[in-house]
C-alpha cells in the first residue's frame, strides 16, 4: 500500500435525477490519481461538478459507477460506518466558507473531531494549540468564530481539517471567500502547511494564479478530468 496513490479515481460517474427528463450527468467517467505528497489543482468553473468530484473523493457521496481508492484502499461497496471511519482517519476537508461551529472556540472546533476519533481530551487540546500556533493564530485559541476575521477563521478551518492527521486534504475554493490580499496570505500558509506535513492535496479553484503554484493542474470539463 505504501506506493499507492493517496487518491485514485477510475471511471467515476455521477448523475442526478436518474431516469427523469431533467437528469443531469455531472461526472462521465472521471479518472484522476493524486500521488503521495503531491498537490494537485482541480480547475473548473462554477457548476462544472468539482464539488461533486471532491465529495465522492472524500467519501461524502457515492459514485454511480467507477472506483474510488483512498491510500490504496478500495471504498466501493463499503458500509456507511466503514466509510465514516475511513473519512475521519484519512481525509481532511476545507470549504470556501469555514463552517466552524459558532458556539465553540477555535480550540474546541479542532478538539471535537479528535474526540470523535477517540483521542483523549488533553492530547486533543495540545494538538489543537500546536496547530493554531503553526498558522499564526495561537493567541485566538479561546475566541469564538464571530470574534475573528475571515482570514483567521479560515486558518482555524485548515487546522480542523488537519486535526486527525489525515493523509489526503481536499479543499473546495478554500480562499474564494476572502479578499485578494488575504486570499494570497492564507493560501501561502495552506501550501506551506501541506508541504511541511507531507500531505497529498486536491485543491479546487478557478484562480489560475493559485493553480500554477501547485505541483500539477488538471481541468474538469464535460464530466471528465483532463490535463492542463
Amino acid at each position: 500500500m505504501s506506493d499507492a496513490p493517496a487518491l485514485s479515481l477510475v471511471g467515476v460517474e455521477k448523475a442526478y435525477n436518474h431516469g427523469a427528463p431533467n437528469e443531469v450527468a455531472v461526472l462521465r467517467g472521471a479518472d484522476l490519481d493524486v500521488a503521495q505528497g503531491e498537490v494537485v489543482a482541480l480547475v473548473a468553473p462554477s457548476g462544472a461538478g468539482k464539488s461533486t468530484l471532491l465529495h465522492i473523493a472524500g467519501l461524502l457521496d457515492v459514485a454511480d459507477a467507477g472506483s474510488v481508492r483512498v491510500s490504496g484502499h478500495e471504498t466501493t461497496g463499503l458500509s456507511d460506518r466503514r466509510r465514516t471511519m475511513m473519512r475521519r482517519r484519512d481525509v481532511g476537508f476545507v470549504y470556501q466558507f469555514h463552517h466552524l461551529l459558532p458556539e465553540f472556540t477555535a480550540r474546541e472546533n479542532i478538539v471535537l473531531p479528535q474526540l470523535a476519533n477517540g483521542v483523549a481530551g488533553v492530547e486533543a487540546e495540545a494538538r489543537a494549540d500546536g496547530l493554531l500556533s503553526s498558522v499564526g493564530v495561537g493567541q485566538r485559541a479561546g475566541h469564538r468564530p464571530a470574534a475573528m476575521s475571515g482570514g483567521e477563521q479560515q486558518r482555524v478551518a485548515f487546522c480542523r481539517a488537519l486535526a486527525n492527521s489525515p493523509r489526503l486534504l481536499l479543499a473546495d475554493e478554500p480562499t474564494g471567500n476572502l479578499d485578494p490580499a488575504t486570499s494570497d496570505q492564507v493560501f501561502d500558509m495552506l501550501l506551506q502547511l501541506v508541504r511541511d506535513t507531507g500531505l497529498s492535496a486536491l485543491i479546487a479553484t478557478h484562480n489560475l494564479g493559485l493553480a500554477a503554484r501547485m505541483d500539477r493542474q488538471v481541468r474538469l470539463e464535460d464530466g471528465v478530468v483532463r490535463a492542463m
